[in-house]
């Protein structure tokens, strides 16, 4: 199988090849551990052998290739030019720098070995000079460096195109995802000064579950009850809470919950939800194109799976006039749907809905609005990420209608922040707030029975 990639017969032969003055393309080893015990010397050589392989393989031909295809392609390849250049490398290196080349050729070149790590999170792109992880809530910068401007182009190119989607000066951010759900956000010239930004917030390979977010102490077994009983009473759910803060993977934790016989239709942005039933239909927003076409808004999308014969509607996170939409839909029949919103407190998250839906255009009344989220919004989850990096559900909250104007509030679980170590760490308590929820006679007529102590406000959780 061997040249099966390579342009000519007269490019077979690997010759000894002068060391250019190069700028190290980037560190793609297997860990960042592995990245900081190389040096210069082996960076150069890898953008060496980048750049002697593009010359020498017919790149069009790697594209319907496997990555073991390439792997075999190159590694005969790799071992010569290595060999005619007397560098040192043992069996395990020869392998991890036969694997970081093909990442370049085929993969996301230098973040590669990020994205297979799944103890990061986040994957932070400031410019082609600096790129920054979080790994347990905690942001550090790393070693990792791309060639130039050019080369994170280039990798910004994969992943837009593999999404059909584009930017550009005219068009210079997206909203784009990886193969594996990762969301990615895109910023270039003009509006990104110094060079082109992007953001990657990875989700696990293992959905989270709300069990497996009680290990890291984000919730507790009774607010994990209440919960579990809302989503199976058709109650639906705000979740709430700023940037990072665990929205988007607390909803997939509470769509677990959701029988697996009922038909749901997601809607996002940007598609990044993970939910596990059989029965799922995904919707995603569409940019316009070249011309200032074809543009599909959340919206359209939300009048649409109205006519799918949805059970629920999960939508990602609500920003706009589809709010009012939402509204409608969860007041016609689709109890038990969700959705998120960025806000700080339940209360902020109320008023934020207020505009979204005044932003609809609506002849409505201020009080008529807050009646209309009064009857469909039944729990509000609000999250949080602590100043030590850790997330928590930090209220549940429970909408009981209208008194006046005002829409009415009950907290029934919250957390209770007590001090902050030397070493920064967040130390506090759940605890419930002694209010019983009002559907607690509802779901008891489905089944679904709280414990007794579920509700002392005296029981640490």
């Amino acid at each position: 199988m061997l040249g099966r990639f390579i342009k000519g017969a007269s490019e077979q032969a690997v010759t000894k090849v002068e060391s250019p003055a190069v700028t190290p393309v980037a560190q793609p080893l297997s860990t960042v551990a592995d990245i900081e015990s190389h040096g210069e010397d082996f960076l150069t050589l890898k953008v060496e052998i980048h750049r002697h392989l593009i010359d020498r393989f017919n790149l069009t031909a790697l594209e319907s290739a496997s990555k073991d295809e390439i792997l075999n392609e190159i590694r005969p390849i790799v071992r010569e030019f290595v060999r005619n250049r007397n560098v040192p490398l043992n069996a395990r290196e020869l392998d991890q720098l036969t694997s970081d080349t093909a990442d370049e050729m085929l993969g996301l070149g230098p973040i590669e070995p990020l994205l297979k790590d799944d103890s990061i999170t986040d994957i932070l792109i400031n410019t082609h000079k600096r790129v920054f992880i979080e790994r347990r809530g905690i942001v550090e910068e790393t070693p990792i460096r791309f060639r130039d401007e050019a080369h994170l182009l280039r990798v910004i190119n994969k992943i837009v195109s593999a999404i059909g989607r584009r930017v550009d000066e005219s068009s210079p951010m997206v909203d784009a995802r990886l193969e594996d759900g990762s969301r990615v956000n895109i910023a270039v010239r003009p509006i990104s000064v110094d060079g082109p930004l992007v953001s990657i917030r990875k989700f696990s390979k293992n959905p989270y579950s709300l069990e497996r977010l009680m290990a890291f102490n984000s919730i507790r077994p009774p607010m994990i009850e209440l919960l579990r009983i809302a989503v199976q009473a058709r109650k639906s759910i705000l979740v709430s809470g700023g940037t990072g803060s665990g929205k988007t993977t607390l909803l997939n934790a509470l769509s677990s919950y959701i029988p697996s016989k009922e038909r749901l239709i997601t809607i996002e942005d940007a598609a990044e939800l993970q939910l596990q039933q059989p029965h799922v239909g995904r919707l995603e927003t569409r940019p316009p194109n070249v011309e200032g076409r074809g543009e599909v808004r959340q919206r359209e999308l939300l009048k649409n799976a109205l006519r799918m014969r949805p059970d629920r509607i999960i939508v990602g996170e609500v920003r706009g006039e589809e709010a009012f939409d939402m509204l409608q839909a969860m007041n016609t029949g689709h109890e038990g749907s969700m959705t998120t919103i960025h806000a700080n407190t339940p209360r902020d998250a109320i008023s934020r809905l207020e505009q979204m839906v005044g932003m609809a255009g609506m002849p409505m009344t201020h009080d008529s609005i807050r009646a209309q989220i009064a009857s469909a919004i039944d729990i509000i989850v609000q999250t949080q990420r602590l100043s030590d990096g850790g997330r928590r559900v930090t209220s549940i909250s429970e909408l009981t209608g209208m008194e006046g104007n005002v829409v009415q509030l009950q907290e029934i679980y919250h957390f209770v922040r007590r001090e902050v170590t030397a070493e920064g760490k967040v130390v506090g308590d759940f605890r419930a707030t002694g209010v019983r929820p009002r559907f607690a006679p509802e779901a008891a007529t489905l089944g679904h029975h709280f414990a007794k102590d579920a509700f002392n406000p005296q029981v640490a959780l």
